[in-house]
This record gives structure tokens, C-alpha cells and sequence, in this order.
């Protein structure tokens, strides 16, 4: 089947559209941008490229996707956009290409659920599953893990890295980074517990469950030292054979970063 283009929309003769992509009226679509399969992009979106957009995506009006860098360093280098398949993006939100500083590429997996005016900086690299809710904000080089739920107005500084599972309150400041299966809230931010509810939700075992409890008070509450907190999490896993949860959490701490939440 052919693609619904509004006669209205400008679609660049670089640009390149899958089967049943729909693009709504006054719509700009620049050179080097790929649109896949049965994507739906809303009114007044301006796309730019090099953006890759994968399949049946659903993009809401007014959406600003694959422009420049905010970034004063940046210097035409050819940066890009990369977005996953699946991913709702709702009205207003800005996603910036990447710089040549860092990766190269601003990205975002599949299957998440992005709200209005939520902006994604230059490098960010988001996974998969997860739910940005209105006005969320990330400066640039912040890592979000799969599942992650970022709150109401979460305004996360540049290079925090925000761990799998993690769930953050509404107006959470995160200027350093939240471990896995953590819930994070407050200005700044602080740990409270883990978010047990999105774990039953997903299926976790209550076993599991327990353990990661256990983890969150060695690093937070035992007064071990984080590198001690960290091997004492590692030597429990391996001793309850729950290795995927637990290790996760573990191996958190093995990448660089801004340091956690205390």
C-alpha cells in the first residue's frame, strides 16, 4: 500500500518513507531522514536529518525530532538521530542528533512511551519499555536503562545514568546517577526503597523481589563503603544463583559515572 502524505506536508526528495506511513498537514520531512514501515507523524512535526526512524512508530503534532545539538562545541559534523520501532512521541518533544564528542548518535529503542514536552539532548542513549511522563527533561550524554520511568518534570545533568526498572517522583533534580531498581525522588534527589511495584508488575518473583531489597539496604544502609557494598551485592547473587537482577545491580557500578543517589 502507498503512503497518506497531506498535500501540505514538504517532504524532501532525499528523504525516504516505508510502506503506510502517514504524514499529517504543514509536516516537514528534511533530506536523510528514513521513516520505516507504518509510522504515523502527526501536523506541524519537523523531522531533520540524518534521522532513522523504524516502524510503526506514532509521532504527535508539533514534534521537533533530529535537529541540531544544543551543544556550543558542535560543528556540522555529521551527527545522527536513531529511533527505534513501536515508540509513541507526543506533542512538542525535541530529540537532538549527537555530537562528535561522544557516540555520534542520539538514540532510542523500542517500545516506549514518550509524553509532551519531554526533550532528549545530544547523546542521549535511551532503552527499551520505558516511560518519560510530561516535561521531562535530559541534558545531554544521560543513559536510560530498559523499563526506567522517569516522573513529571525529572530534570536529569548531563552524563547521569539512570539504571533498568528505576522510577523517579514528579520535580525529581537527578545531578548524579540512580542504581537499578531504585526509586529516586526529590530536589536533589534521594533514594527511597526500590520500586517493588513496577517489579510484581513485570513479573519478578517475590524470592527476587526480597533479594533486591536486600541489596538496597547493604548500599544504602549497612555503612559498608560503595566498593564493599558493591562486592558484598555480588557475592550474595552468586551464592543465591539469582544472578540476572542482582549482577545487574552489581554491574552498574563497573561503567564510569557521576557517582549514586545517597
Amino acid at each position: 500500500m502507498s503512503c497518506s502524505i497531506h498535500p501540505t506536508a514538504l517532504i524532501d526528495p532525499g528523504a525516504e518513507l516505508g510502506e503506510n506511513v502517514s504524514i499529517g498537514a504543514y509536516t516537514l520531512i528534511g533530506a536523510d531522514v528514513k521513516i520505516g514501515d507504518g509510522t504515523t507523524v502527526g501536523p506541524h512535526v519537523v523531522i531533520e536529518g540524518p534521522t532513522r526512524i523504524g516502524r510503526d512508530n506514532r509521532i504527535f503534532q508539533f514534534a521537533s525530532l533530529g535537529a541540531e545539538p544544543q551543544d556550543k562545541k558542535y560543528a556540522g559534523e555529521p551527527t545522527r538521530l536513531e529511533i527505534g520501532d513501536r515508540n509513541t512521541i507526543r506533542e512538542f518533544c525535541t530529540f537532538n542528533r549527537g555530537t562528535a564528542q561522544d557516540a555520534g548518535v542520539t538514540r532510542v529503542g523500542n517500545d516506549n512511551w514518550i509524553m509532551a514536552y519531554v526533550h532528549l539532548a545530544h547523546d542521549c542513549q535511551i532503552g527499551d519499555h520505558t516511560i518519560f511522563a510530561n516535561n521531562a527533561q535530559l541534558a545531554g550524554h544521560v543513559h536510560v536503562g530498559d523499563w526506567a520511568i522517569l516522573g513529571g518534570f525529572t530534570v536529569v545533568h548531563q552524563f547521569v545514568r539512570i539504571g533498568t526498572h528505576c522510577i523517579t517522583g514528579m520535580g525529581t533534580i537527578l545531578l548524579q546517577d540512580v542504581p537499578p531498581f531504585v526509586t529516586a525522588a526529590g530536589n536533589p534527589s534521594a533514594p527511597h526503597g526500590i520500586n517493588s511495584e513496577g517489579l510484581k508488575r513485570r513479573g519478578y518473583s517475590p524470592e527476587t523481589i526480597a533479594g533486591l531489597r536486600r541489596a538496597y539496604k547493604t548500599l544504602y544502609r549497612s555503612g559498608l563503603k560503595l566498593e564493599e557494598a558493591v562486592a558484598s551485592i555480588a557475592a550474595e547473587a552468586r551464592q543465591l544463583g539469582e544472578l540476572a537482577p542482582m549482577v545487574a545491580l552489581a554491574e552498574f557500578f563497573t561503567a564510569p559515572g557521576r557517582g549514586i543517589i545517597r
